[in-house]
């Protein structure tokens, strides 16, 4: 499997996170490691998003993938 699949296949493992209090994540770009995304729905404009994002997504695409360095919102 490559990197961007297995990437994918643990969003959607994390997603239900987010869809909880009404947001959503969305893969754009895999590069040298680091994983860009677009934050969706309630995620937009929340003032804990850069939290989500480190603490919740890279923390975890990290744990799940070691190849991830970071993960940037676009």
């Amino acid at each position: 499997m490559d990197i961007t699949r297995e990437i994918e296949s643990a969003l959607d493992e994390l997603r239900p996170m987010l869809k909880l209090d009404g947001g959503d994540v969305e893969l754009v770009e895999v590069r040298d490691g680091d994983v860009y995304v677009r934050l969706k729905g309630a995620c937009i404009g929340c003032p804990i998003s850069a939290l989500t994002l480190k603490a919740g997504l890279e923390m975890n695409l990290r744990r799940i993938i070691p190849e991830v360095n970071s993960v940037i919102a676009v």
